[in-house]
Parts: C-alpha cells; sequence; structure tokens
C-alpha cells in the first residue's frame, strides 16, 4: 500500500495556471508508474497524464500541449503542471501511483475550479 497526498489546487481564472503537486509514502522510483485522473461533476473519471518508470509520458489529447507531468525522486513527489487552464479542466484531480503485479493506490483527490 501507498499513501499519496495531493496539493496544490483551487481557483483561478481562464488562461492562468496551477501546479498539483502528489507525495508519496514511497519511492517514486520503486512504482511502476505514476499518473493524474480527474472527474467532473457527473463525468467519469478519465486518465489526464502519466509517466512510466522510464519516464515516459502520455497524456490525453485535450490537455497535450497545456499540461506537463514530472516527478522529483528526491522529494518523492509527482506534478502536474496545468497552463492555460479552461473553465472545462474544472474537475477534482486524483494522483495514482502504481506499485507491484496490478497494484494501484490513488490521493483522495483535490479541487480545481477554473471560471471564464
Amino acid at each position: 500500500q501507498v499513501d499519496l497526498v495531493e496539493s496544490g489546487g483551487g481557483s483561478v481564472q481562464s488562461g492562468e495556471s496551477l501546479r498539483l503537486s502528489c507525495t508519496t509514502s514511497e519511492r517514486v522510483s520503486y512504482l511502476t508508474g505514476m499518473g493524474w485522473y480527474r472527474q467532473a461533476s457527473g463525468k467519469e473519471r478519465e486518465l489526464v497524464a502519466r509517466i512510466g518508470q522510464a519516464g515516459y509520458t502520455e497524456y490525453d489529447a485535450s490537455v497535450k500541449g497545456r499540461f506537463a507531468v514530472s516527478r522529483d525522486a528526491a522529494k518523492n513527489t509527482l506534478y502536474l503542471q496545468m497552463n492555460s487552464l479552461k473553465p472545462e479542466d474544472t474537475a477534482s484531480y486524483f494522483c495514482y501511483g502504481a506499485w507491484g503485479p496490478g497494484g494501484r493506490s490513488w490521493g483522495e483527490g483535490i479541487p480545481v475550479t477554473v471560471s471564464s
């Protein structure tokens, strides 16, 4: 089991930026993958971005070019830099960490609100 805690959410205006952080109880280098999902009100949870153990990244088409996922092994922290935010980015954002054969742990989520 891996504990994850998100921070950095909040309310911003359209076009502004936010950086989400996700601090883990396990060394990020031990995790087979990490990433961010989001869930808007009344919608299903969707993948936003992820980073593999080797460092490759993958993004949903709706955020590609605006968001960047990264990690700091020394701080056991995953980041999501979100630029040029749009109202449709409004959601609760959840980080996850993948470990072992099929294991996955989730943070509790953090709200992001973008006003037009």
